[in-house]
């Protein structure tokens, strides 16, 4: 059975004089509770566990849209986070896009208000999904793809038959993008074949993890551009990536993520740790721990800041007890380490086919968007592969107009469209878009959503 969220009973005035004289007493974690549970009523929400293989226990958190118009009338998104790892549950809803941010305050830009939400922690082993065996974790994206199919006919066909009609689509971000082109795949190919009811308009890939050549050879560049390395550390951190290439020619896919990681370690030492996610936020890469291994100091730049301290405390802390159904051995987060590394094979294969393919035989809306601040996934490495896709000449002889920031009404975006394809630029913000500039990126979500009712 799905879990209802129980009533937050309100406290009584005696009880909120009483906690202020107490307040210096109590830790951190007891006060962020108090505080939630001191809150107005949230929104409705349901959450619970799908075995989509045996040993392999995958969990979803569904909230209801804020709309004063209900549920009915506004779309469902499902949220993937990257890594791979990354917890949906966890980083995409607190830090980024859910009703309340990491402190348990409400969000004034999040995506709640203008559609219901769907965060699953994907693949298995990620935050509070967890496998029983180690012979359970995935390996590859098409089992990705296939354990969320299994969870979407789950709750579309069993626990929330009340969605079927609504307008359904994935946003998603890094290596969720990956996934997200993965599983719209087989998705689309279950809804044709009747063995789904879903109505699926369309996907958002976030700088996303879709070619991951393409985003590594610009890294030199892009850095070189914006005065973070010099002419020497271009050559650098250039030469490390033709190492990355090389081993992508041979199809050595293990070796090519290996030289991924180098490369990665060149050009924290020629930039003096520069933050992937974000130029400008420094201080924010894992540093390097001496004698560490590189497959062990890989996993922790790809999940360190979707796992960082606050955030691990509360999922493991006020969450964990608001669920109860999480069991006692499951740590949020607690093999999110294995899920990382069981991908190293297949980390840098492309999936720029199945994305054409979502383009020119489907009728879904296939958005891209960028984030003009991020390294790891740069923009002009996203445009590289782009500019390949068979829609490629209609999308260069399209007008790119302009996004504005509905707060400061200025320019903080573009977006150029072609047919069924969009992307967009999304300025002040890096490789996590909705945390760097919310608003923009809830302008972002409402246009795709606009765009698709149109067609």
């Amino acid at each position: 059975m799905i879990n209802n969220m129980e009533c937050l009973t309100k406290t009584s005035s005696v009880f909120l004089i009483t906690s202020f004289f107490m307040i210096y007493a109590l830790n951190a974690d007891t006060l962020r509770y108090m505080k939630h549970k001191q809150g107005d009523d949230e929104p409705k929400q349901e959450w619970d566990y799908v075995d989509v293989r045996s040993y392999a226990h995958m969990f979803f958190w569904l909230y209801y849209t804020t709309d004063p118009a209900g549920y009915e009338h506004v779309p469902l998104v499902m949220w993937l986070q990257g890594g791979p790892g990354g917890s949906s549950t966890g980083f995409g809803n607190f830090a980024e896009i859910g009703p309340l941010d990491i402190m348990l305050k409400p969000r004034n830009t999040t995506w709640l208000s203008a559609a219901s939400l769907l965060f699953v922690d994907n693949p298995v082993g990620a935050g509070f999904s967890y496998v029983d065996n180690d012979d359970a974790y995935t390996t590859n994206v098409d089992t990705i793809a296939k354990d969320l199919l299994v969870l979407l006919k789950t709750f579309f066909m069993e626990k929330s038959t009340q969605f079927q009609s609504i307008p359904f689509f994935i946003f998603s971000e890094s290596y969720g993008g990956k996934m997200t082109a993965a599983i719209s795949d087989v998705l689309y190919q279950a809804i044709t074949k009747g063995d789904i009811k879903c109505n699926f308009k369309g996907i958002a890939m976030g700088d996303s993890w879709i070619s991951p050549i393409d985003s590594t050879l610009g890294w030199g560049s892009y850095l070189y551009t914006n005065s973070l390395i010099d002419l020497s550390g271009y050559l650098a951190v250039n030469s490390s990536l033709q190492k990355v290439a090389q081993a992508i020619q041979m199809g050595d896919w293990t070796q090519a993520t290996e030289a991924w990681g180098s490369a990665q370690d060149v050009v924290e030492q020629k930039s003096n740790g520069v933050n992937f996610y974000n130029i400008l936020q420094w201080g924010g890469s894992e540093p390097t721990i001496r004698g560490e291994r590189l497959i062990d100091r890989m996993t922790r730049r790809m999940l360190g800041r979707l796992h960082n301290d606050p955030l691990s405390d509360l999922m493991n802390g006020p969450i964990r007890r608001k669920l109860k159904i999480i069991p006692e051995h499951v740590v949020w987060g607690g093999q999110s380490d294995m899920v990382f590394q069981k991908q190293t094979e297949d980390f840098m294969k492309p999936v720029t086919d199945i994305v054409n393919s979502l383009i020119m035989n489907t009728t879904l809306k296939v958005v891209v968007y960028s984030g003009q601040l991020d390294l790891i996934v740069e923009t002009t490495g996203t445009e590289a592969w782009v500019y390949r896709l068979d829609i490629a000449e209609n999308f260069r002889k399209a007008t790119r107009i302009p996004v504005f920031n509905p707060a400061t009404k200025l320019t903080s975006g573009f977006v150029q469209s072609a047919k069924n394809f969009s992307f967009y630029w999304i300025l002040d913000a890096g490789h996590m878009v909705p945390s760097d500039n919310g608003d923009t990126a809830l302008a972002m979500l409402k246009m795709v959503i606009e765009m698709s009712s149109t067609k």
